[in-house]
């Protein structure tokens, strides 16, 4: 099976990052994080360059491209820190009035949580007694359900593309970072313990990636709850390794390495976390 990506995945991508840089940059990224409440401008936006219509048919107003071009939209949505409830509006498209076109925001839960739940337009499943809880991600206000409920299969697959697109960009800015940053008259990047480290998280990523994209071709669950387990596994350790490569200055508020931390570990409790991951794995076997 060839799972090399086609020229119009390819240019796909490259739209999708194109629209990101442009109307996401650090800057907005930085103002997402100091205001807090989600930018309606830009999740019509959205709507307006077919994120949320991407898999509707093209007589019902939508793109017409399947599950494997919405993973790599959420690749890159997840590699930009992008903010709000994109999965839940996303599957919600051609059901909920609005969703597709980006004029409403909706939510669901996808496990214990809930994301954005005070700023959603509609909300799709049963939230009573769903409490505020501080979340570790600026970018992410949770709400906590008293009992979890299920979630769908493509909440992990698209949340697993996510994750990949985080420890991609986690990846690429400790390399440069390596490259650039300068100690003992030399590079970091010469010294074998922090080759080491960016090798480890170049593995540990393209892993993942060939794991998400192949679940994005079968849909099989079981198949979905291993490239979760792989991607959550890689945003979060190669975020914690990217951290690593910046020395002190990683630690500190300005670096946006954190942000991918955090947001990892948020992603890593969305469908099933860890434990029940392995346990689907472990049937299967």
């Amino acid at each position: 099976m060839d799972f090399r990506l086609t020229d119009d995945q390819r240019a796909l991508k490259k739209g999708v990052r194109s629209l990101l840089e442009r109307r996401f940059d650090r800057d907005a990224l930085r103002a997402a994080v100091d205001g807090g409440a989600l930018d309606r401008g830009l999740w019509r936006e959205l709507g307006a360059a077919g994120f949320f219509a991407l898999r509707l048919p093209e007589q019902a107003g939508g793109v017409g491209l399947g599950l494997p071009e919405a993973v790599l939209v959420f690749e890159e949505a997840g590699r930009a820190l992008l903010p709000g409830p994109l999965i839940a509006t996303f599957l919600a498209a051609g059901e909920v009035d609005g969703a597709a076109e980006g004029e409403v925001v909706v939510t669901a839960p996808d496990g214990a949580l809930v994301e954005w739940l005070e700023e959603a337009d509609v909300v799709r499943g049963d939230v009573t007694g769903a409490v505020p809880v501080r979340s570790v991600d600026p970018l992410t206000p949770l709400h906590r359900l008293p009992s979890p409920v299920g979630a769908a299969a493509a909440v992990g697959l698209l949340t697993a593309a996510e994750q990949l697109g985080s420890a991609t960009w986690s990846t690429d800015a400790a390399v440069r970072y390596a490259r650039t940053r300068e100690q003992f008259g030399q590079p970091i990047g010469a010294f074998q313990a922090v080759k080491h480290l960016c090798a480890r998280m170049l593995v540990r990523t393209e892993v993942a990636r060939a794991a998400v994209y192949a679940a994005s071709v079968t849909g099989d669950p079981v198949e979905i709850a291993g490239a979760k387990l792989l991607a959550d596994e890689a945003a979060v350790d190669c975020a914690r390794d990217c951290l690593q490569v910046h020395g002190g200055m990683g630690f500190t508020w300005e670096s946006d390495v954190h942000l991918h931390l955090k947001r990892a570990w948020v992603r890593a409790e969305r469908w099933l976390p860890r434990a029940r991951l392995e346990e689907v794995e472990a049937a299967a076997l």
